[in-house]
């Protein structure tokens, strides 16, 4: 077995990364023979279509670009991603541009605009590749009448803050844009539609993935008022946005396109990468480095801190008791946690919030150790992807002055961690599955 947990965890971390690379991954599901082209199971024909037109967003989007540009080549007429800032490449037939995650921004309006515009030139001897991964529902901003950007910026960074799941946060975004929850088939229509999605969500749902640009959007006007009124937002959430909604309610505004709606008689969709791949070959990886390893989920939601604690306890019992594996084992966990802030909080996101509440239910415990990373490489507001944590972080901690509880109490895992030289920074990883949490027990 490699020396040092941490070492083997960041391996692993690498293997789980390097499986669901978005050009990669793109290459194995799209194959081109002459002007027959394979999209997973099925083939179509190029001879057919008038023109190749590529949209799309995302962090892992520009990859996905450039293995389209590299298999389609010259059949490729043009195209538009918008991908975050950063996270952008030099492509050839496809125009990238860059926008702000997760509070969308103007130049996300510009580029969402671009694509709309294209997708409206789209005929019906015209094909649509859409290409989409996580963050892409942030970086596509198009305002519904009479809604501008900042009253989109409010209601996101309003829901951000309240802890609203993904889930939430997207059927409140549809509600309120041209171009989510099936608003791009619509604009693409009669053309044919072909969505490659790299999934950052929990099941895979096609309608919430980037907000389902190309999907039926089972949510309603009625449902996005709950989520607001479950989080006490009524009195915050602009009047605006209110009003948009009020208007849906009644009947005034249509409602984003259902699944049987004639739009999507020409759209499918392939998910070309997603969490479980991940983690199977994390798993591979720690099955090569010698523990004995379980995937226990990539289904993992809720509060960081109380996802933290069954993580903890699980490994705990593993320790003690070599149930449900003996050690040397490994635990690995996907999925996407939430964190609900207060109103006095620090720095860090959901990883560092988990790894920090790991460490605080580890204290004594100090043969086991924790990575909690976001694939992406970004864990909120931070330059970290997240953090390590073991069963001596709290005394390390208390050595130097630092309270870990009173660290984790306020959300302020990112300067806990950066004291410690504890955490992990890989810089944009151009994918995003969710988030890798791997454990070991020697």
């Amino acid at each position: 077995m490699a020396s040092g947990a941490r070492e083997d965890l960041i391996g692993m971390y690498r293997a789980a990364l390097a499986a669901v690379d978005p050009e990669a991954a793109v290459h194995r599901h799209v194959q081109r023979q002459g002007d027959r082209l394979s999209v997973s199971d099925r083939v179509l024909d190029l001879d057919a279509f008038e023109r190749v037109f590529l949209l799309g967003a995302g962090k892992g989007t520009a990859p996905m670009a450039k293995a389209l540009e590299d298999i389609l080549g010259e059949r490729l007429s043009e195209g538009v991603v918008v991908v975050k800032y950063g996270h952008g490449l030099p492509l050839k037939r496809v125009q990238v541009l860059e926008a702000a995650h997760p509070v969308p921004d103007a130049a996300g309006v510009r580029g969402t605009e671009q694509m709309l515009e294209l997708a409206h030139r789209a005929g019906s001897k015209d094909l649509v590749i859409a290409a989409f991964s996580g963050g892409g529902s942030a970086l596509t901003p198009a305002p519904v009448p009479p809604l501008t950007l900042e009253h989109k910026q409010r209601t996101t960074a309003l829901l951000l803050a309240a802890g609203a799941t993904i889930q939430e946060m997207n059927a409140v975004r549809k509600h309120l844009s041209r171009f989510k929850g099936g608003g791009l088939a619509r604009a693409a229509a009669p053309a044919s539609v072909v969505t490659l999605l790299l999934s950052d969500v929990v099941g895979d749902p096609l309608d919430v993935i980037a907000s389902g640009p190309t999907a039926p959007d089972p949510s309603t006007y009625e449902q996005c008022m709950d989520v607001i009124r479950r989080y006490g937002l009524d009195d915050k959430i602009p009047e605006e946005v209110l009003g948009v909604l009020r208007e849906g309610i009644e009947g005034r505004r249509p409602e984003t396109p259902k699944p049987d709606d004639p739009v999507f008689e020409r759209v499918f969709h392939v998910v070309v990468a997603n969490n479980m791949a991940a983690l199977g070959a994390a798993q591979e990886e720690a099955t090569r480095r010698g523990y004995r390893t379980l995937v226990l989920t990539s289904r993992l939601e809720g509060e960081a801190r109380e996802a933290a604690k069954v993580i903890a306890a699980l490994a705990k019992e593993v320790a003690s008791s070599g149930k449900p594996v003996e050690p040397p084992a490994c635990l690995l966990f996907g999925g996407e946690t939430t964190v609900t802030l207060g109103n006095s909080f620090g720095r860090g996101g959901r990883n560092q919030e988990l790894a920090l509440a790991c460490a605080v239910a580890l204290d004594g415990w100090p043969s086991i150790t924790v990575l909690s990373a976001g694939t992406d490489g970004t864990d909120g507001p931070t330059d970290a992807a997240g953090a390590f944590a073991d069963g001596q972080t709290v005394r390390r901690a208390a050595r130097m002055g630092m309270d870990a509880r009173a660290f984790l109490d306020r959300h302020d895992a990112y300067a806990f961690f950066k004291a410690l030289g504890d955490l992990v920074i890989t810089g944009p990883t151009r994918t995003n599955v969710m988030d890798f949490i791997g454990v070991v027990i020697p």
